[in-house]
Protein backbone atom coordinates (compact mmCIF):
# COMPACT_ATOMS: atom_id res chain seq x y z
CA UNK A 1 0.00 0.00 0.00
CA UNK A 2 1.03 3.10 -0.63
CA UNK A 3 1.93 5.68 1.79
CA UNK A 4 1.21 8.94 0.24
CA UNK A 5 -2.14 9.77 0.62
CA UNK A 6 -3.23 6.18 2.37
CA UNK A 7 -1.83 6.24 5.65
CA UNK A 8 -2.63 9.64 7.52
CA UNK A 9 -2.58 13.47 7.24
CA UNK A 10 1.13 13.20 8.59
CA UNK A 11 2.30 11.47 5.85
CA UNK A 12 0.35 13.49 3.35
CA UNK A 13 1.34 16.54 4.80
CA UNK A 14 5.19 15.12 4.72
CA UNK A 15 4.67 13.82 1.03
CA UNK A 16 3.29 17.67 0.37
CA UNK A 17 6.80 19.13 2.19
CA UNK A 18 9.20 16.32 0.50
CA UNK A 19 7.92 17.00 -2.78
CA UNK A 20 5.85 15.54 -5.71
CA UNK A 21 9.05 13.81 -7.03
CA UNK A 22 9.61 11.89 -4.46
CA UNK A 23 6.33 10.34 -3.71
CA UNK A 24 6.16 9.90 -7.57
CA UNK A 25 9.36 7.38 -7.54
CA UNK A 26 8.01 5.95 -4.29
CA UNK A 27 4.58 4.96 -6.12
CA UNK A 28 6.66 3.71 -9.12
CA UNK A 29 8.73 1.11 -6.61
CA UNK A 30 5.70 0.15 -5.48
CA UNK A 31 4.34 -0.42 -9.11
CA UNK A 32 1.16 1.59 -8.76
CA UNK A 33 0.55 5.40 -9.17
CA UNK A 34 -1.61 7.48 -6.90
CA UNK A 35 -1.96 10.94 -6.95
CA UNK A 36 -0.12 12.81 -4.12
CA UNK A 37 -0.72 15.99 -1.88
CA UNK A 38 2.02 17.86 -3.84
CA UNK A 39 0.37 16.59 -7.23
CA UNK A 40 -3.28 18.21 -6.12
CA UNK A 41 -1.93 21.27 -4.98
CA UNK A 42 -0.04 24.23 -6.72
CA UNK A 43 3.79 23.88 -6.33
CA UNK A 44 5.30 25.39 -3.67
CA UNK A 45 8.59 27.69 -4.44
CA UNK A 46 10.86 29.82 -2.29
CA UNK A 47 12.47 32.62 -4.20
CA UNK A 48 12.67 36.14 -4.51
CA UNK A 49 11.62 38.38 -7.76
CA UNK A 50 13.59 38.89 -10.46
CA UNK A 51 16.03 41.88 -11.40
CA UNK A 52 13.68 43.68 -13.53
CA UNK A 53 10.45 42.69 -13.94
CA UNK A 54 9.60 45.55 -14.22
CA UNK A 55 11.25 48.68 -16.21
CA UNK A 56 12.50 50.53 -13.12
CA UNK A 57 14.94 48.10 -12.16
CA UNK A 58 18.36 47.54 -12.92
CA UNK A 59 21.25 50.17 -14.41
CA UNK A 60 19.37 53.06 -16.25
CA UNK A 61 21.15 55.42 -17.94
CA UNK A 62 19.84 58.98 -18.94
CA UNK A 63 19.42 61.05 -21.87
CA UNK A 64 22.55 62.52 -21.12
CA UNK A 65 24.55 60.24 -20.19
CA UNK A 66 23.45 58.39 -23.17
CA UNK A 67 24.81 61.34 -25.50
CA UNK A 68 27.91 61.51 -23.23
CA UNK A 69 28.88 57.55 -24.52
CA UNK A 70 27.85 58.43 -27.66
CA UNK A 71 29.90 61.79 -28.22
CA UNK A 72 33.04 59.81 -26.67
CA UNK A 73 32.30 56.94 -28.83
CA UNK A 74 32.28 54.35 -25.72
CA UNK A 75 29.16 52.91 -26.44
CA UNK A 76 27.33 49.47 -27.59
CA UNK A 77 24.38 50.54 -28.13
CA UNK A 78 21.44 47.49 -28.77
CA UNK A 79 18.17 48.57 -30.19
CA UNK A 80 15.99 45.69 -29.12
CA UNK A 81 13.01 46.84 -31.65
CA UNK A 82 11.95 45.44 -33.79
CA UNK A 83 13.59 45.93 -37.90
CA UNK A 84 10.96 48.66 -39.19
CA UNK A 85 10.54 50.45 -35.69
CA UNK A 86 14.13 50.62 -36.21
CA UNK A 87 14.39 51.44 -39.88
CA UNK A 88 11.72 54.17 -39.29
CA UNK A 89 13.60 56.02 -36.39
CA UNK A 90 16.80 54.70 -35.16
CA UNK A 91 19.77 56.52 -32.32
CA UNK A 92 23.09 57.04 -34.23
CA UNK A 93 25.50 53.92 -34.11
CA UNK A 94 22.48 52.03 -32.61
CA UNK A 95 22.84 48.38 -33.47
CA UNK A 96 19.52 46.42 -33.94
CA UNK A 97 19.04 43.17 -32.41
CA UNK A 98 15.04 41.91 -31.93
CA UNK A 99 14.20 41.11 -28.67
CA UNK A 100 13.29 37.83 -29.85
CA UNK A 101 16.58 37.14 -30.70
CA UNK A 102 19.01 38.74 -28.28
CA UNK A 103 19.28 35.96 -26.08
CA UNK A 104 20.20 33.60 -29.47
CA UNK A 105 22.52 36.59 -30.24
CA UNK A 106 24.61 37.43 -27.44
CA UNK A 107 25.55 33.74 -26.85
CA UNK A 108 26.94 33.90 -30.29
CA UNK A 109 30.74 33.07 -30.72
CA UNK A 110 32.43 36.65 -31.04
CA UNK A 111 33.09 35.63 -34.83
CA UNK A 112 30.19 35.02 -35.70
CA UNK A 113 28.44 37.65 -34.30
CA UNK A 114 30.85 40.00 -35.75
CA UNK A 115 29.72 38.57 -38.88
CA UNK A 116 25.88 39.09 -38.37
CA UNK A 117 25.94 42.40 -36.87
CA UNK A 118 28.79 44.02 -38.36
CA UNK A 119 30.37 45.24 -35.05
CA UNK A 120 32.58 43.46 -32.04
CA UNK A 121 30.83 41.46 -29.78
CA UNK A 122 29.95 42.88 -26.78
CA UNK A 123 32.29 40.77 -23.43
CA UNK A 124 30.66 39.97 -20.40
CA UNK A 125 32.57 42.81 -19.09
CA UNK A 126 32.22 45.42 -20.53
CA UNK A 127 30.60 48.49 -19.12
CA UNK A 128 29.35 50.41 -21.93
CA UNK A 129 26.69 48.16 -23.14
CA UNK A 130 23.10 49.34 -23.47
CA UNK A 131 19.85 48.28 -24.68
CA UNK A 132 17.21 50.93 -25.94
CA UNK A 133 14.17 50.02 -27.05
CA UNK A 134 10.99 52.57 -27.70
CA UNK A 135 9.84 53.00 -24.37
CA UNK A 136 12.04 51.35 -21.82
CA UNK A 137 9.74 48.18 -21.40
CA UNK A 138 11.64 45.55 -24.22
CA UNK A 139 15.27 47.31 -23.44
CA UNK A 140 14.01 45.69 -19.19
CA UNK A 141 13.24 42.41 -20.96
CA UNK A 142 16.92 42.92 -22.82
CA UNK A 143 18.77 44.05 -19.46
CA UNK A 144 17.44 41.06 -17.57
CA UNK A 145 18.56 38.86 -20.01
CA UNK A 146 22.12 39.95 -20.44
CA UNK A 147 22.44 39.93 -16.65
CA UNK A 148 20.83 36.36 -16.47
CA UNK A 149 24.00 35.83 -19.56
CA UNK A 150 26.55 36.84 -17.11
CA UNK A 151 26.71 40.85 -18.90
CA UNK A 152 26.95 41.89 -15.36
CA UNK A 153 27.37 45.79 -16.22
CA UNK A 154 24.77 45.98 -19.16
CA UNK A 155 22.49 48.81 -18.65
CA UNK A 156 19.64 50.12 -20.60
CA UNK A 157 18.02 53.59 -21.62
CA UNK A 158 14.94 53.81 -19.75
CA UNK A 159 14.14 56.68 -22.12
CA UNK A 160 14.26 55.00 -24.88
CA UNK A 161 13.59 56.47 -29.06
CA UNK A 162 10.25 58.52 -27.72
CA UNK A 163 12.31 60.06 -25.05
CA UNK A 164 15.64 60.57 -27.83
CA UNK A 165 13.39 62.05 -30.11
CA UNK A 166 11.63 63.96 -28.23
CA UNK A 167 15.03 65.46 -26.80
CA UNK A 168 16.52 65.77 -30.32
CA UNK A 169 13.53 67.32 -31.78
CA UNK A 170 12.48 64.63 -34.12
CA UNK A 171 9.15 63.68 -32.69
CA UNK A 172 8.57 60.46 -31.89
Amino acid sequence: MSACLHASPALAMLSFVLSRGFCLTAAQLSGRTHPTFGSLSRPFTSSTPTRGETSESGPVVTYSQLKTMLSNGDIQLFDVRNPDEHLAGRIPDAVNIPLGTLEESLKLPPEHFQQIFQVKAPGKDDDNIVFHCKTGVRSSRALDIALKLGFHRARHYKGGYTEWAEQEGKGA
